[in-house]
């Protein structure tokens, strides 16, 4: 393919665009060599970046379908034919600055246009365009040195494979893209890119027990825990971790302040009865997230990152909005991991799911990109958590390849298995809590799982109380998770269930032996997977917007 640069950028006379490969400013080292491409900028002097993309033609063929890969964790991932559109958030969320920045804060909306105009996609990190059983993959080998996104107008036969350089000062050599290209079957491309990445060891493990969230939310205490780790015990061969999710600190940011009303014996407590039971003990935490109530927010705002004005940017909406600890100030790094120390040496907790990671990197700042930024912050966090497990949540894709154990792939689900109004009728963005996109996101982003990390598709249910799920629904989630996913949890208190749960739950705990070998939307609602289950080959159609299997053929 013929390959066009767009390059533009900062300096003392202005800003400027170019496409040239060298001029008074950078030369470009290019370089093709068999299925690999690399960008060299190399500066002659130094100079900020604000936009740099490759363009080239690209022959569309009828029946292709395009991966459009989300930011983060929670970012809804799908393919997509030349007919589809792809959303962005709702137009009425620009009314103001702030609720706009409410909306995007958690996607890549600062970073990428949407156009909503038919057969125009971008994907992060990497994507594949499939024809049948035919793929032909294009991929990032790393993102420390920026985000890259893939951006197609399918009908236009245009091909643009971009880098977020918004904000990088420019003073040494600089690896703009390092890409590889694979065609093959789903399993040789995947096999063939991420074998070229240094992956955890614990990529293919498995992890089977219990999180608080999606049962209590913030109102749990230390009865609640423990009566709920004493419910699975008729399980017990199937369970290994027990993982306690938001709540049990007094403020988000405050997370080695005492909470004696909840948990009046500690959390050491907590994670020795965990381990009495022979499991891993679990702890949620939100690491850059600081409360605006909380008592680091008060004591400590020049830890903060700062938004334009001056003022603590917010980095989270939860919780009424809260502020990010930048990983640029030493004292606030220090915190960090005066936490990581207490957690997981006095508290003895063995995994720490690390959520709203994306938040520290919303703004370029530092002379850094978005991407650099979120890679050292990764870095940072497998530095505090060591050689015990490392479950990364909101985190984006591409930067922590290669850095965690297990990883979210999927939004929130809901207990309303529809969702709650803003999900049915608004859907402010592409990472709004929703089963239906939880659904969606495990089975197209299954090809990570046990090549990249331990998938985390969330929870699924098997309660019938607190819960607005059918029968037919909470079957699903629980056959998708277990068919895509390698870390499989559940949020119910299982001391509540009758003989029949109990089986299902000892049941979708074991990992099966089937496999997914096909997937794609044949309408706008229904999926249909192609299983392989030993010799046979099984088929499961279903509607993802009612949860209704609508067939099943061997």
């Amino acid at each position: 393919m013929d390959k066009k640069f767009v390059i533009k950028y900062q300096t003392e006379n202005g800003v400027i665009e170019t496409n040239e490969i060298e001029n008074d400013y950078f030369a470009l080292d290019v370089k093709e060599l068999d299925n690999r491409f690399t960008v060299v900028m190399k500066p002659k002097k130094a100079f900020e970046l604000i936009d740099f993309y490759v363009e080239s033609d690209y022959e569309f063929q009828f029946g292709d379908n395009f991966y459009a890969g989300g930011y983060q964790s929670w970012t809804t991932s799908r393919e997509y034919k030349s007919f589809d559109i792809m959303k962005r958030s709702l137009h009425f969320a620009d009314i103001s600055k702030f609720t706009a920045h409410l909306v995007k804060m958690t996607s890549d909306e600062y970073m990428v246009e949407y156009t909503e105009k038919p057969g125009e996609f971008h994907s992060h990190c990497y994507t594949y365009i499939r024809n049948g059983e035919d793929m032909k993959l294009w991929g990032s080998l790393s993102e420390k040195t920026g985000f890259t996104y893939f951006k197609v107008k399918m009908n236009e036969d245009y091909f643009a494979i971009h880098k977020d350089v918004l904000g990088k000062l420019v003073t040494e050599d600089y690896t703009v893209l390092d890409i590889v290209y694979f065609e093959g079957t789903y399993d040789e491309v995947f096999d063939n890119y991420f074998g070229m990445m240094d992956m955890p060891a614990t990529r293919n493990g498995h992890m089977s027990g219990y999180t608080s969230w999606y049962n209590y939310f913030q109102n749990i205490n230390e009865d609640i825990i423990i009566r709920d780790l004493n419910g699975l015990d008729p399980a017990k061969e199937e369970v290994s971790i027990f993982q306690i999710d938001d709540g049990y600190e007094p403020f988000v940011g405050d997370w080695l302040d005492p909470c004696p009303e909840k948990f009046p014996k500690g959390m050491r407590y907590i994670s020795d009865k965990i381990h009495e039971k022979g499991y891993k003990a679990g702890i949620w935490i939100a690491p850059f997230s600081c409360q605006r109530v909380s008592r680091m927010a008060k004591e400590h705002p020049d830890w903060l990152i700062k938004d334009e004005n001056g003022k603590p940017q917010i980095g989270v909406p939860a919780w009424g909005g809260a502020y990010t600890f930048d990983i640029f100030n030493e004292e606030a790094r220090d915190y960090i991991r005066s936490v990581f120390d207490a957690v997981l040496n006095d508290w003895n907790f063995d995994m720490v799911k690390l959520d709203f990671l994306y938040s520290q990197c919303i703004i370029p700042r530092n002379g850094k990109c978005r991407g650099e930024i979120m890679y050292a912050g990764m870095c940072f966090l497998r530095d505090c958590v060591g050689d015990k497990l490392f479950l990364g949540c909101g985190a984006p894709i591409g930067t922590a390849i290669g850095i965690v154990d297990a990883c979210r792939i999927s939004c929130d689900v809901s207990p309303n298995y529809e969702g709650e109004f803003y999900t049915k009728y608004l859907l402010l963005n592409n990472e709004i809590v929703s089963a239906q996109m939880a659904i969606n996101n495990t089975i197209f982003r299954r090809h990570l799982n046990g090549r990249v990390w331990m998938n985390d598709p969330d929870v699924f249910f098997l309660r019938e109380n607190n819960l607005k799920f059918t029968k037919n629904q909470r079957q699903l989630l629980a056959t998708i998770n277990n068919l895509c996913g390698n870390v499989l949890f559940i949020s119910d208190n299982a001391g509540d269930y009758d003989e029949t749960q109990m089986k299902l739950l000892k049941k979708y705990f074991k990992k099966t032996d089937e496999k997914v070998i096909g997937a794609e939307y044949i309408t706008d609602d229904v999926i249909r997977l192609r299983v392989k289950d030993g010799k046979m080959i099984k088929t499961l159609t279903f509607n993802l917007k009612t949860g209704e299997v609508l067939k099943k053929q061997a």
